[in-house]
């Protein structure tokens, strides 16, 4: 054995066991990286106290993914300089500048309103919530790269990077096939990561089956809703009920649903209490990606790191655009339906074009049922956690988190989102078109005096799984 390899043998972190308990009473403290800096659970020191960690959650999330990258971009080192410098750096650093860690937070304050407490659970809690960071990572590395987009946060991509950084290496077209390749790999490499944190995390029998099960679980859904979205693009099918199901798989579970059971099978949560969140987290996650639908197209570039339309031009079978061209169908609305067809897909959609679609959104009522349904679905959500969670403390900070996530990204001028008066029927069709057109798509929609039907204000909730019934549609439960 070379010296090298003596030393990353010593240094690496021993594989959890089947049955990786940590001695009772004394948390497993191990130096992951041969380092000066002790960690207890695999964390760094200090965050195993919950109330230092409520303090600023994603901080200390932070503190675990900087622990975590550095021990695995410095055996990265090991491997190749080379690609430790430009890919493994370019994956850290991305994960690093990360969002505002929505899905770690969830994961959080769903321990706590819980009742974890214990440095295991905490430790825990902390390490997977940095194994979600680096999930995203891989999920919107390679939704870049399917894209073909070429910013994301308000910077350029991490494939137009390696473009950027081989141009004229060889012909363009190669060099864009290598640099795509290179996003595809770093993409592989922060899901390695993310697995890595998660099988090296120690927890009892009965809690590590529950949670590798869910991790499992939550990462074929992510690529199953990505596979219906990219599906949906090449088939050119805007159904309803595929555009949901899509929307459910790629961020209502993903997002939201599966960070919340994740917290609960910590915590140790009993059965009654896991199906209300998971009924909660699929409602709202729902709603979550409606919101991103909406912004995608109405939202300023400023605001979202990104350019505007990317969804139109590429496509996507989004439920806003499924919802606009029901209501065009059934008015009979010919010059709607050709500014959809003519429009989603076109790579080259210029801006003149891309308001043009703006307004057939918001003619057609498609913007305001969507808006509308985003409420419903956040309201039904919470209302499954009504005397499950604690009413203050941790509960109220998980019931505030997730009354957020829908929030978006404001309209540009700061004028009010879309009113919500606007009959909805079942069908999807919307009552007689008028005349008037918005041309301004930061400007909410006209509104009407006629009164909403019944279906309009939130489902009854039952004792089943949830189901995520949109006001405009007759789909089935979504994914149960």
């Amino acid at each position: 054995m070379r010296p090298t390899q003596a030393t990353e043998h010593q240094a690496a972190v021993p594989q959890p066991g089947p049955c990786p308990v940590p001695p009772s009473g004394s948390p497993v403290r191990v130096r992951p990286d041969g380092g000066t800096g002790e960690t207890v659970g695999g964390i760094p020191a200090g965050l195993e106290d919950a109330g230092v960690v409520d303090a600023d959650v994603p901080a200390a999330v932070g503190r675990v993914l900087d622990h975590a990258l550095a021990d695995r971009v410095a055996r990265a080192h090991a491997v190749d300089a080379l690609f430790a410098e430009e890919l493994a750096g370019a994956v850290a650093r991305f994960t690093r500048a990360g969002g505002k860690r929505t899905r770690s937070q969830l994961l959080w304050w769903t321990l706590r309103a819980c009742g974890g407490t214990d440095e295991v659970p905490v430790a825990a809690a902390l390490r997977i919530g940095a194994a979600l960071e680096l999930l995203q990572t891989c999920a919107l590395v390679h939704d870049d790269v399917m894209d073909g987009s070429a910013l994301r946060r308000g910077r350029p991509t991490l494939h137009t990077d390696l473009r950027t950084r081989y141009a004229g290496s060889a012909t363009p077209e190669r060099v864009g096939r290598f640099a795509e390749a290179g996003g595809v790999l770093a993409g592989d490499l922060a899901l390695v990561w993310s697995d890595d944190m998660v099988a090296e995390t120690p927890l009892s029998c009965p809690t590590g089956a529950v949670v590798r099960r869910l991790w499992s679980d939550l990462r074929t859904e992510m690529v199953a809703g990505q596979y219906l979205d990219v599906q949906g693009q090449i088939t050119g099918s805007y159904s309803l009920v595929r555009a949901l199901r899509a929307a459910c798989l790629k961020s209502g579970r993903y997002s939201v649903e599966r960070p919340l059971a994740l917290g609960a099978a910590l915590a140790g949560a009993d059965d009654a209490t896991a199906h209300a969140l998971s009924c909660a987290g699929l409602a709202i996650g729902t709603a979550f990606q409606l919101r991103d639908d909406l912004d995608d197209v109405f939202a300023p570039s400023r605001r979202t790191g990104k350019p505007s339309g990317g969804d139109i031009r590429e496509g996507k079978p989004t439920c806003l655009v499924a919802v606009a061209h029901v209501r065009a169908e059934a008015r009979g609305d010919r010059l709607a339906l050709a500014v959809l067809r003519r429009s989603l897909g076109d790579a080259r959609l210029t801006e003149a074009g891309l308001d043009r679609v703006r307004d057939v959104l918001i003619r057609t009522g498609a913007r305001t049922a969507v808006e509308s349904r985003i409420d419903r679905l956040v309201a039904q959500g919470l209302r499954r956690l009504d005397g499950v969670l604690p009413e203050h403390g941790a509960g109220h900070r998980l019931r505030r988190l997730l009354a957020s996530v829908t929030d978006g990204a404001a309209p540009d001028d700061g004028s009010p989102p879309p009113t919500t008066d606007t009959v909805v029927t079942d069908d999807g069709s919307s009552p007689p078109a008028t005349d008037t057109a918005v041309p301004d798509h930061s400007s909410p929609p006209p509104t009407t005096d006629t009164a909403a039907p019944d279906h309009s204000s939130p489902p009854p909730t039952t004792d089943t799984a949830v189901s995520v019934p949109l006001a405009f549609s007759g789909t089935k439960e979504c994914g149960r």
